[in-house]
C-alpha cells in the first residue's frame, strides 16, 4: 500500500534481505525503492531526514525499537525540532517502523524486547508517535499517514509477532 505511492522510499536494515520480522511484510516492493542499509542507526536517520527534505517520504525501518535508541540524536533533535528551528521553512516527511520484538518463540533478550514507547514520546515534540495495539490497525494507520492532508513524520511502533504469521 505504501510502496504505491511515486514519492515513498524503504530505508533500513532487513528492506531487501530476510532478518527481522518486518521483511516479511515488505517482500513484493521493487527493489529499486528499497535500500538495505548495514547495522549504523543514526546516518540512517539522517539519510532518511536528507531524503525527505529532497521530497522523498523515506519509510525508515528499525527492526527493533531498542535500535532506534542509537538513532536518537537525528531523530530528537533535527528531525523532531527542524520544522520549529527553520521556522516552518522545512517541514520533512519521514515514517519511521519499528517493532518491539516478540519474546516467542524464541526470547531475544532483554537488549531486543524493550518497549521504549513512553519514552519516545516524551522525547518528540512534532513526531507523531503510536504504539499498534492490534495488527487490525496496522492498514488504516498507514492509510491515514500517507495522505496528501497529513504532512507530519510518524513513529510507528508494532509489535513483531504480527509478522512471523506471514509466509
Amino acid at each position: 500500500m505504501l510502496a504505491k505511492d511515486k514519492k515513498v522510499f524503504f530505508i533500513g536494515q532487513s528492506v531487501n534481505y530476510s532478518g527481522n520480522s518486518i521483511y516479511n511484510s515488505l517482500k513484493g516492493i521493487d527493489s529499486k525503492k528499497k535500500l538495505e542499509l548495514p547495522v549504523f542507526e543514526e546516518t540512517q536517520m539522517g539519510l532518511s531526514l536528507g531524503l525527505a527534505l529532497q521530497g522523498f517520504i523515506p519509510i525508515s525501518i528499525y527492526p527493533r525499537i531498542d535500535f532506534l535508541l542509537s538513532a536518537n540524536n537525528q531523530l530528537v533533535n533535527h528531525l523532531d525540532k527542524i520544522r520549529v528551528m527553520s521556522k516552518g521553512e522545512f517541514s520533512p516527511k519521514v515514517i519511521i517502523r519499528t517493532s518491539v520484538a516478540s519474546k516467542r518463540p524464541l526470547d531475544a533478550g532483554p537488549q531486543h524486547t524493550q518497549d521504549h514507547t513512553e519514552a519516545m514520546k516524551k522525547l518528540l515534540t512534532t513526531v507523531k508517535v503510536h504504539k499498534l495495539k492490534r495488527s487490525s490497525e496496522i492498514f488504516n494507520l498507514y492509510r491515514k499517514i500517507i495522505s496528501k492532508k497529513d504532512k507530519d513524520s510518524h513513529l510507528v511502533i508494532e509489535d513483531a509477532s504480527y509478522y512471523n504469521m506471514i509466509n
